[in-house]
């Protein structure tokens, strides 16, 4: 477990207009995430922790060794963070492939450092994300590859 914190919060005004910008933004970003060509956004699978709903977000990740690892930007507070948290892994499609993820657990930078490039780990310091969520990949050796 991490003792760095985040400095990235948000006051009550600025999530909502967050979540607003993210309804618009959202399903235009999911048309080019996930894709072979698209190394820096997949699409993270997730349900709903009360409603059941199944999820699809956008968002930056990278593999690392059998993982993949996600900066929290939003800290603690993010929905897909809590949702992954409560079922313990989710779904990930990166570079057309499906990969099945578990054992959520939160990393410090020192131990995601080496799955970004030096331009991203920049940007994350400076906004103040110190922490990520590594997931492990189910099956590292049977990745699936997207149908359709």
């Amino acid at each position: 477990m991490s003792t760095a914190v985040n400095k990235f919060n948000l006051g009550p005004r600025a999530r909502r207009a967050v979540r607003f910008a993210a309804r618009l933004v959202n399903p235009i970003v999911l048309l080019i995430a996930g894709r072979w060509w698209m190394p820096v956004v997949g699409i993270l699978r997730h349900q709903g922790r009360r409603s059941g709903r199944m999820y699809a977000t956008p968002i930056g990740m990278r593999p690392l060794g059998d993982s993949f690892v996600i900066p929290r930007t939003f800290s603690d507070n993010a929905a897909w963070y809590l949702n992954i948290k409560a079922a313990g892994g989710a779904t990930v499609k990166y570079l057309g492939r499906n990969y099945e993820l578990v054992d959520p657990q939160v990393v410090d930078y020192a131990t995601a450092k080496p799955a970004f490039p030096r331009y991203e780990l920049l940007q994350f310091r400076l906004i103040g994300i110190n922490e990520y969520l590594r997931l492990r990949i189910a099956d590292a050796n049977h990745a699936r590859t997207e149908v359709a």
